[in-house]
Formats: structure tokens, sequence, C-alpha cells
């Protein structure tokens, strides 16, 4: 597979086509190149120009790329003309997402949510796909007069699909928030999870409750949310904890529609724990991107706690004098706290500032002042 990025100017461009690449080996692929350009704006036709179409056709031939991934979404018209001109299967970053979340979905809900993204997808790509567009005959024998076009019985085909997955969808959505109802009326304080895609969210998961949710270090190793109890000993209560999907730059908007369901968590959230990988240079980019898919899904008002995980990933140099501090993002003051969720490093001071959180909803005594004492604070 041959990878390709171009560059518009844009600030979060990514030149070493890292994460695009991560993004193909999670989805199982082999990238044998990479081809970056600049341009102005996307070439109407080719996307990058028929210049740099035919460098791309070469350097596939030279290093055996049998199919071309590009960092950026193709039109459907970009893509046909692409293959046609290449000779060569041609995909966009769009459709390797939706292809590995097809891949890890494994709750009915996930399976459901990433099969609409993909009917959404695929109907715009009609026009690609098929090559069989002449009429078929209507009626009865062949005296019937001119029938439907193929592309237009496939595309009421897909759509009748969408409206029975939207339905399916919706009966998820209400038995989600009969439950929402359930945990409000019992006074249940909600936490969620967020952060770009393997900042640890799970991993954190796994130890603030004791569960075995999956966890890997790979892009997207969850998809499906998951909610426990966490028992707060300092406020004297459980609270509500869910791990919900990670975000990533460019999140196809299809798929943010689609998971409106996983992502209702984080909208009636009392707090979100907006996990970091503080150990990742672009970790500024990272925050801005999941700020705005919390904007998009109507979550960026609720109050946020910043947890920078991976402690023990950074640099001697780089890492703090102190565990607690704050961030600003957007103009807000958050509260940051360094931890590593995989050697348990900074937990108590997360959880002393979790119970300090509740207390605080609770209308109890909050004499103790900005974060609770941090056990282990790096000197």
């Amino acid at each position: 597979m041959l990878l390709v990025g171009v560059d518009f100017g844009l600030p979060h461009f990514d030149a070493e086509l890292e994460e695009l690449s991560l993004l193909a080996q999670t989805a199982g692929m082999d990238p044998v190149a990479r081809l970056t350009c600049k341009r102005k704006a996307p070439d109407a036709a080719l996307f990058v120009g028929s210049g740099k179409a035919e460098e791309i056709r070469l350097l596939a031939q030279m290093h055996g790329a049998q199919e071309i991934l590009f960092d950026q979404s193709l039109s459907p018209a970009q893509q046909r003309n692409l293959e046609r001109h290449l000779s060569l299967p041609v995909n966009d970053r769009t459709l390797l997402i939706l292809e590995i979340f097809a891949q890890r979905a494994r709750s009915h809900e996930g399976k459901l949510q990433v099969e609409l993204a993909r009917l959404q997808y695929l109907s715009t790509r009609l026009v690609r796909r098929w090559s069989h567009l002449e009429r078929q005959a209507g009626g009865t024998g062949l005296r019937g007069g001119p029938g439907e076009k193929q592309i237009e019985l496939d595309r009421r085909m897909i759509d009748e699909a969408i409206k029975r997955t939207k339905e399916r969808l919706l009966r998820v959505k209400r038995q989600r928030a009969t439950q929402r109802r359930q945990r409000e009326r019992g006074a249940v304080y909600s936490i969620s999870l967020v952060g770009y895609t393997n900042a640890g969210k799970s991993t954190l998961f796994n130890a603030l409750v004791k569960a075995r949710a999956y966890a890997a270090d790979q892009l997207f190793a969850t998809l499906d949310t998951t909610t426990r109890q966490l028992y707060l000993a300092a406020a004297g209560c459980s609270v509500s904890l869910s791990d919900t999907v990670g975000f990533i730059r460019d999140l196809p908007h299809g798929l943010i529609e689609a998971f409106q369901a996983t992502l209702q968590e984080a909208v009636d959230a009392d707090l979100l724990l907006h996990v970091v990988d503080a150990a990742n240079p672009h970790f500024p980019e990272q925050i801005a991107q999941v700020q705005s898919v919390l904007k998009e899904i109507g979550a960026d008002a609720i109050p946020q706690i910043l947890v920078f995980n991976k402690l023990d990933a950074l640099a001697p140099a780089l890492r703090p004098a102190v565990l607690g501090d704050t961030y600003e993002v957007e103009g807000r003051q958050l509260t940051r706290l360094y931890v590593s969720a995989r050697r348990s490093d900074g937990l108590d001071g997360l959880r002393a500032e979790l119970a300090r959180r509740v207390l605080q909803a609770r209308g109890g005594d909050m004499s103790t002042g900005f974060i609770a004492p941090l056990e282990g604070d790096v000197r």
C-alpha cells in the first residue's frame, strides 16, 4: 500500500504520515511507501493534479503497491478518476476509519453504528462502484417500458437499509435513556472518559474500577461504551464511570452522527475526564481535536479534568515537578493531573479530586482547597 498526504497549509498536517500509517497497520494493511506534496487547493478531477498523479503511479509500480491510500477525504469523482488514471484501487482516510470500526465493533449497538456509517458513506459512492448503468427492462416480458437504472435501484435499497438501521439505533438510544434516568433517580454522579484514540482511556478505566475492558497500544482498541461503578471513599459514595470511543483528527461526520448513542454518555455526564497522551509531542493538537468533537456533540460546556496519562513514558527532563496544576484550553483554566494508568502512579490524587468534585456537586465541605493533596509528587 502507498500512503499519500497533501499539505494544504493546515496546521495539523502530518508530514511523516505517521498516524495514517498506524491506522493502516491497525486495519491489517502493510504500507510500503509514502509520498507527500503541497497544493493550495485540491484538484477538482484528480485531487493532486495530473503530474503528481503520474508520480504516484510510478512510485506504486516501483514498490509493488497494490492500493493507494490518501490521508484526506476524496470526493466520489476524484476517487473514480484516480482509479482510472492509476489502474489501482484508491481509498481515503474516511473509508479506512470505517474499516477499522467495522473490525472492532463487538456489541450489537456498535455494529449497528458502524453499519449506519458504512451505508451513509456507500450511498455517496454509487457513481464509482457501478458500471452497469444501462436501463433494465420494466414490466413483465420484453415489451415493458424502460425501468429504473441499476444505480437508482441500488440507491433505493441503501436508503431503505439506512432507514431500518436508524430505527434500530433509535430503540437502543431509548434503552440507554431509560438506564440514564434510572441513574439520575438514584442521584448517581456520572463521569465519562473522553480523549484522543490511544491516549490510554481503557487502561485508566481498568485501573480505576478494576475492570477487564480490552486495552491495547493501538488506535481504536475499543469502540463500545463500558460503564462501571467507582467507589470513592473520600466522598463516601459510588459514581458511574463510562469509557467511550476515542476521537481522532478528521473523524468522519457520518461516524459522529452514527455514534451519537455511544457519545450520548459524554453529553449527559456530570464530569468529563479528558485523557491526554502526555508523551505524544502533538498533544496540544490532539486536545484541540477532542474539543472540536465535544463541541459538535454538544458536550463542550461540561466540566473537565485533564488527565495527562503515560507519565512513565516521559523523559526524566520532561516530567513535571508536581502532579497537579492547571492548563489553559480555549480560554478556560482546567485542572490537570499527571498519572500513569499502567503503573497506577498518581491515581490516588485523581480519586481525591473526583471525590472533591462529587462533594462540591452535593454541597459538601470544600474547605480543603483547589486540589486534594497528591501522593507521589515528583520533586
